[in-house]
């Protein structure tokens, strides 16, 4: 049987169930999640949440504003800048590149950027994709001066100047943007695509993620859009964009409750990826210096038996986590500057968990 019928069958499963989530009477409120996110709640920049058990949604609802100029209500289709939760669909697209034979995850980084200096000789796409690069932080040259937006090119343009790393590649760990944003460089040339385009034909669609966008400004129109805000002297103001939001690699999807539950889907069988690409995604590939993150995969924190990742950018704050083993994800997705939603995923999980042991 060839791999395109393999896929084919879950795809067609996944369109179904798709169908059958959307026509779902909304699900039952829940007095305490409800307590946890009453700061999202009323005249205020929202928040969305999902949490699913066993493939399906038990919990799903959106409070507070997608947009506050205009009342728009946040809802499970909102779509908003996932931020560095963007990095394991930069992975997952490297991924599909190796199985394709176009890359290996060992490639070195100069195979495919060249201009990259000297002390970049020994680098690998491996090390970009677990933190392991020493590559410098681009955010550390840019000029605060330059008020215009930079993009994946950019970044590759500021790291070419810089002949120095934080340490020798492969030694260490540090988390790095600069290497996310240099991966969706490798998957523009080896697919001879541009990463927008290849994540939305290689990924979104087959997986029916209709309104999810690696967003480029002028180029695509992000539908049921949700806006960043700060609150900034008591009063919040829109802050949705900032000098480094065009970068792709290391943060510009956007996607919303409905899409995501897609894409959590895919990451239980092979419609996507094979079985082998997710192993490398999820397992252990360095120890991190992360608080209560002992391990990066590519793409994915790893705690225990969770899998999980933040977003966190000028007017977002999101997270997903899951637990494969008990096939228990939450996602929350917010469109203001704080706070951190990590605390209140895991405070939603537990309300699963205590009823599952």
């Amino acid at each position: 049987m060839s791999r395109w019928i393999y896929r084919l069958a879950p795809l067609c499963l996944s369109a179904f169930s798709t169908l059958a989530v959307a026509a779902l009477p909304r699900l039952p409120a829940d007095p305490g999640i409800d307590g946890l996110m009453q700061r999202y709640d009323g005249q205020v920049p929202g928040a969305s949440v999902l949490v699913l058990k066993d493939g399906q949604p038990v919990f799903r609802r959106s409070y507070g504003l997608a947009v506050l100029e205009d009342g728009t209500p946040a809802t499970p289709a909102s779509n908003y800048r996932l931020a560095s939760v963007s990095k394991q669909f930069t992975a997952a697209a490297i991924l599909l590149l190796a199985e394709d034979g176009k890359l290996s995850i060992d490639d070195p980084l100069k195979k495919w950027l060249p201009g990259l200096p000297a002390v970049a000789d020994t680098m690998t796409l491996r090390q970009l994709l677990s933190h392991t690069s020493g590559l410098l932080d681009y955010e550390d040259l840019m000029d605060p001066a330059d008020t215009r937006q930079v993009h994946d090119s950019d970044v590759l343009a500021l790291l070419q100047k810089e002949n120095r790393t934080y340490f020798t590649p492969g030694s260490d760990y540090r988390y790095s943007n600069s290497g996310y944003a240099l991966l969706a460089l490798v998957v523009g040339k080896a697919s001879g695509s541009d990463f927008a385009s290849f994540l939305r034909q290689r990924i979104f669609l087959p997986l029916g993620m209709r309104n999810t966008w690696a967003h480029q400004d002028g180029v695509d129109d992000i539908p049921n859009r949700a806006y960043g805000y700060s609150q900034i002297d008591g009063r919040w103001q829109r802050t949705d964009q900032s000098t480094t939001s065009a970068v792709l690699g290391d943060g510009g999807i956007y996607s919303s409750l409905d899409d995501l539950a897609k894409w959590d889907a895919a990451l239980y069988d092979e419609r996507l990826l094979k079985a082998s690409s997710l192993q490398l995604a999820f397992s252990p590939a360095t120890k991190t210096s992360e608080p209560d993150v002992p391990h990066y995969g590519f793409g994915w924190r790893i705690n225990g038996d969770a899998l999980w990742h933040s977003g966190e950018s000028i007017g977002f704050r999101n997270v997903i986590v899951r637990y494969p083993a008990q096939k228990l994800t939450v996602i929350v997705l917010s469109n203001r500057n704080e706070p951190e939603p990590y605390p209140l995923a895991l405070a939603i999980a537990r309300r699963w968990q205590e009823t599952t042991q």
